[in-house]
């Protein structure tokens, strides 16, 4: 069951909320280059919020210019831990508008876009300025530095694994380190907690500071982040990462790791935590917590809960969720399947590829001008926020019938978790004979006729 739409989400926002996500809208296309409109003579374009502006808004809006850089008396930046205002200052000096428009609609894949921008102004606490840095340093830091799209997607596991026998030294054993994690499990997607939210478990007595590479370890953490996207939802837009401290020692503690996740999950995939889960820590973590603790953000450490024992953790999500490994009744076990042969043959049909990308090229056009006309019209805003909606719905099931062009299959496609079209079938055998179905038949573990309940969905 869908329960009712969150605060500060597409069809849910107040109306300066929505006043706020239009002013982000127009920044965020003048930054891509995109042109408004061109409007009929003698009629007057009206600034979003609508009504008069009056000499303080004006006064306002000039000290909110875009590119502005706000900072305390002594120089720094606020609240800029992550150096987003000097990436911003860079990337706006240096990068082609039209590549910036590009890696947006690259970052926005199966999202309403509307629900991407209200990720930075919500993390933002709407400020329209700060939230237009976060979001170009965020598509920044996808474009030129991980590579999200163009490497780590598109390559994927298969590349990985060919690669682990290259002729190449450094190489090879990124590769090898990369395919290491993922044969461990590590970290894996499996399930729901009582929000409905996908679960991503962290086995951290797996981990061993050294044995993998600063690269390999991020490039792991990035895929698996970026993975777990593809579970969400407008109704369920956030994540819950179960932390499973069973067996953890000091030679299990790598501070760096930490760091990166912390500030994958704060600046590059903001509002996209919904709960933090950390069970059966042992006494030693105390002291790390709060060294921990003094990096996080309030709200995301607001969202960190410590679990001791089965009890505890049936609070967060339903005891048949809970896999056997913790005590629960979900007989579900890890096991990793390599990639299969001819998996990702569909990504060399460069022909049907470019017929995708060119209607999604098409769809984003038209939402882009849509936009500007809900901006700038007051009089038909809801009949042009419906097309905006049922554009943003084109997008949608536009992106998954691109995916398997873009994306390499991963074990999650492997498995039946990910299906096509973009079903995500969290438990069970699919509902109906037509339903799709998982490129390799999925260890059944047990579970031949477990579904996923309606009431755990948010």
């Amino acid at each position: 069951m869908v329960g009712p739409v969150l605060p500060g989400r597409p069809g849910n926002l107040t109306a300066d909320q929505e006043a706020k996500l239009q002013e982000l809208w127009t920044a965020t296309l003048k930054v891509f280059g995109v042109q408004a409109p061109s409007r009929p003579e003698g009629t007057e374009e009206q600034q979003p919020g609508s009504g008069t502006a009056t000499p303080d808004t004006k006064a306002k809006k000039k000290k909110q210019s875009m590119f502005r850089r706000q900072k305390d008396d002594d120089g720094t930046d606020q609240e800029d831990k992550f150096g987003l205002s000097k990436s911003f200052q860079q990337v706006i000096s240096t990068q082609n508008p039209e590549d910036l428009r590009r890696a947006f609609w690259s970052m926005a894949k199966h999202d309403h876009p509307d629900g991407l921008l209200l990720r930075f102004l919500r993390a933002r606490k709407w400020d329209v300025h700060n939230a237009l840095i976060m979001l170009i340093a965020a598509m920044n830091w996808r474009m030129q530095e991980s590579h999200v799209d163009d490497d780590v997607m598109k390559n994927g596991e298969a590349r990985a694994m060919e690669d682990s026998s290259s002729s190449n030294a450094v190489v090879k054993k990124e590769a090898q380190d990369f395919m290491a994690q993922l044969k461990l499990g590590k970290s894996f997607l499996h399930g729901t907690d009582k929000e409905g939210r996908p679960m991503c478990f962290v086995r951290t007595r797996l981990h061993r500071q050294g044995e993998q590479s600063e690269t390999s370890l991020e490039r792991y953490t990035v895929y698996t982040i970026e993975t777990a996207r593809l579970l969400l939802a407008s109704h369920v837009d956030t994540a819950a990462i179960v932390f499973d401290m069973t067996g953890f020692s000091m030679a299990n503690m790598d501070y760096g790791p930490v760091k990166f996740m912390i500030k994958c999950f704060e600046a590059n995939y903001p509002e996209s935590l919904g709960v933090v889960l950390v069970h059966k820590s042992p006494w030693i973590f105390q002291g790390i917590w709060n060294i921990i603790k003094g990096w996080l953000d309030p709200v995301v450490a607001s969202k960190v809960h410590f679990t001791k024992n089965l009890e505890e953790l049936e609070k967060f999500v339903e005891k048949s969720h809970i896999i056997k490994e913790l005590g629960g009744d979900d007989p579900w076990e890890y096991s990793y399947i390599e990639p299969v042969a001819g998996e990702n043959q569909t990504m060399s049909d460069e022909g049907t590829a470019k017929r995708l990308r060119d209607e999604r090229a098409s769809a984003v056009k038209e939402y882009e001008t849509i936009t500007q006309e809900w901006i700038s019209d007051s009089q038909n805003r809801t009949a042009l926020q419906k097309k905006r909606n049922d554009l943003a719905e084109r997008l949608r099931s536009g992106y998954w019938q691109l995916d398997p062009y873009v994306r390499a299959r991963s074990l999650y496609d492997r498995t039946g978790l990910i299906r096509e079209g973009g079903v995500i079938q969290y438990y069970g055998k699919p509902e109906t004979p037509n339903a799709p179905k998982p490129l390799i038949a999925a260890p059944n573990n047990g579970l031949s006729s477990t579904e996923h309940r309606a009431d755990d969905v948010d």
